[in-house]
């Protein structure tokens, strides 16, 4: 902990590493990457309110102090500087500085250029010459860089990042400079699940990652309350208190790290290593390299010269759960026992033969030739697999945890999974439908076309419709507004100014500008947008064959939602009213969930669903006017509850139309005889309608050529 010179606690001290209660696992996470960043940081997932940023701040504390180059802005090591480093060749006899290990921190809301370094516009323009400015990245350097809400942060972001991070190293080439620097860093991110996931390829590039919950012991919830409130009372007393436990933490960091090189990986572990993760079948090799450094540091840690099975089995359970092979929909989590027995030695010893048995039946102790479990030592079975294991042979050929979600399950009458869902399900024989039915599984999810709202949208970035966004191509330019300096049309801005030069007097080198003269560029990318659900769940619907295709759509579309970095919502309907089973969020995890549990029966309350719809919209349209909607309504079409049942759902259908919300109906209507009641519903809803079957891949060339040409 940082002391001032009379030894005193500084005004400002932070949260106490050793006062924070339990987290075991993420605590040994942070010291493992403080010991070695080459096992390339942590993601840290977790509710809110469970101290994920209070621990990640509080480790900036105990790392070991930096000696750097004096004045160089790459904190360049001064026994070994970068040959490489922008603001060198630095002369090796100069004498360095110490300070300690910093802290950048990067927001949400951060800018491609304030993450890597951009052109310094000051400089270019009052001296004609290329200078670079540098970013996080540079300042985060030999320190620690910390991402809080990652999973907001952009894509391409999170990429350049995680990119950094791998390398060691950061690569600038935007508006005419090109400059490499290093960038070696602790990266620690931390997420809210509920808000939404990391796609699979940038979970991967997290070395660790820990699932951190509240406690839900009182006596250890009393005690961080106690602490808390002790430390808000008096910060620099309560900092003081901790001291010794935080400098024994630091001094055991330093120890291991000066350990590391001398830490051996034994050909035993290294294979032990490789057999965990083909048991779980990981993609590529960076869980291997991952688990093996970790097992290293862990070896450290512990004051160890050698790497241990303990050690193995430990950086698996920290390593391997974001990468083992899942459904989208699926939370990250590892099979223990799975993990267990990959871990066991390949050459177990022999077991002994069987005395031969002259008694067809199996003898005295039944068939099987062998007694009950209490009559062997511990209860071990006769081929000595411990109580309460399955026979090992129901495992050979297992290769991964069993953990697929009841969502991507389909039952045995579901249409396989190279099969699109059928528009026409088999003739219903059985009795009328009860009221209310009990949730069926959703069929196999298929990969769909693009659905995509027309015209040109300013949204959050993402994978659906057209936008302007921070990134992507540029197609123009344009006079700049307040906050462009990151949207920066350098050739524009220099054409713009460039004819009044002789007239404004300029004289020297660079050039005269004026306000009006600065241009941003215009850049096309794609956005991501609101998908809004509004499914029939009402009698008319409730054929378990039917639902279940159903399902299967809604879901393919959830997870054509996830992939595109869409907000989703779901409204469903039946009975006398309508419901927000889902609140428009970024977590389609959560939609999932609920499409999973959605029972079905009773009337149906059209006009109600699409008013539920409406009133969902606008008041998501306070909160983010920028992003835009797509309402999806599964339905058949039908109107059964109301006055006037059909005439009420045309009503609220050109209440959306009015409102400029893009609109799709899938007709889930099915059987020789139709009514076209959705096809009706489109037109009210001034959007297309597509059958179940045309959902899939290949079959809606048509229609997305025709939002194309709308757009």
């Amino acid at each position: 902990m940082l002391r001032r010179p009379d030894g005193r606690m500084p005004m400002s001290a932070g949260y106490p590493f050793s006062a924070i209660v339990g987290l075991a696992d993420l605590r040994l996470a942070l010291l493992l990457n403080a010991v070695s960043p080459g096992v390339g940081g942590v993601l840290v997932r977790g509710e809110k309110g469970t101290a994920k940023s209070t621990m990640v701040r509080a480790l900036a504390a105990l790392l070991p102090d930096a000696s750097v180059v004096s004045g160089c802005r790459f904190a360049c090591d001064p026994a070994a500087p970068d040959p490489a480093c922008p603001d060198g060749p630095h002369d090796a006899s100069a004498p360095g500085e110490d300070r300690r290990a910093r802290l950048v921190e990067l927001p949400v809301g951060a800018t491609e250029d304030r993450l890597v370094g951009s052109l310094d516009l000051e400089r270019a323009l009052a001296e004609g010459v290329k200078a670079y400015e540098p970013g996080l990245l540079a300042a985060a350097h030999r320190g620690l860089l910390y991402v809080d809400e990652v999973n907001l942060l952009h894509d391409h972001l999170v990429d350049l990042l995680l990119d950094a991070a791998a390398m060691g190293t950061a690569h600038v080439e935007r508006e005419g400079v090109s400059v490499r620097h290093a960038a070696r860093f602790l990266l620690v991110g931390t997420m809210n699940p509920e808000e939404g996931e990391l796609r699979p390829q940038l979970l991967d590039r997290f070395g660790l990652t820990v699932e951190v919950a509240a406690s839900r012991v009182p006596r250890e919830r009393a005690e961080v309350v106690r602490r808390r409130l002790a430390y808000e009372a008096d910060p620099d007393g309560f900092a003081r208190r901790w001291a010794d436990d935080d400098a024994a933490l630091a001094a055991r960091i330093g120890a291991a790290r000066a350990l590391l090189p001398d830490v051996a990986l034994p050909d035993r572990e290294l294979d032990r290593i490789a057999r965990v993760c083909a048991a779980f079948e990981v993609d590529g090799l960076r869980a291997d390299l991952v688990t093996a450094r970790t097992a290293i540091a862990l070896a450290a840690w512990h004051g160890r010269v050698e790497v241990e099975a303990a050690d193995v089995r430990q950086a698996a359970l920290l390593a391997l759960p974001h990468r083992r092979r899942r459904n989208p929909f699926d939370a990250p989590g590892l099979d223990e026992d799975l993990l267990d027995e990959a871990l066991r030695d390949e050459d177990p010893e022999p077991e002994p033969e069987p005395e031969p048995d002259d008694d067809p039946d199996g003898g005295p102790d039944g068939p099987d030739g062998g007694g009950p479990d209490d009559e062997r030592p511990d209860g071990e079975r006769p081929d000595g697999t411990p109580p309460g294991r399955a026979d090992p042979g129901a495992d050979q050929g297992r290769t991964q945890p069993p953990q697929a979600p009841a969502a991507s399950t389909a039952p045995p009458e579901a249409a396989p999974r190279d099969t699109p869902p059928r528009d026409t399900p088999p003739r219903e024989t059985a009795a009328p439908v009860a009221p209310d039915q009990a949730a069926v599984a959703a069929a196999e999810p298929f990969r769909t076309r693009l659905l995509a709202v027309p015209g040109l949208g300013q949204g959050a970035a993402g994978r659906r419709s057209r936008a302007e966004t921070g990134t992507g191509r540029t197609t123009g330019e344009r006079r700049a507004g307040r906050g462009a300096a990151g949207r920066l049309h350098l050739v524009g801005t220099v054409r713009a100014a460039a004819p009044h030069q002789v007239a404004r007097g300029r004289t020297g080198p660079g050039l005269v500008l004026r306000r009006d003269d600065v241009r941003e560029a215009v850049r096309e990318g794609r956005e991501g947008n609101l998908v809004l659900f509004v499914v029939d769940a009402s009698g008319s619907m409730a054929a378990r064959a039917r639902m279940r295709t159903v399902k299967g759509a809604v879901l393919s579309l959830l997870l054509d939602a996830y992939q595109r970095r869409d907000k989703v919502g779901l409204v469903t309907f039946r009975g006398a009213g309508a419901e927000l089973a889902l609140p428009p969020t970024s977590s389609v995890e959560a939609g999932a969930a609920r499409l999973e549990a959605l029972p079905t029966g009773g009337r149906t309350p059209l006009a109600a669903g699409l008013l539920r719809a409406y009133e969902a919209l606008r008041v998501e349209k306070l909160r983010d006017p920028r992003r835009r909607p797509l309402l999806i309504v599964v339905t058949d079409g039908r109107a059964t509850h109301g006055r006037d049942p059909l005439g009420e759902a045309r009503r609220a259908a050109g209440l959306l139309a009015a409102s400029g919300t893009a609109s799709v109906v899938v007709d889930c209507e099915s059987g020789p005889v139709r009514l076209g009641l959705a096809a009706r519903l489109a037109a009210d809803l001034q959007g297309p309608v597509l059958g179940l079957n045309d959902l899939a891949a290949d079959g809606l060339a048509g229609l997305v050529r025709d939002l194309r040409a709308a757009s």
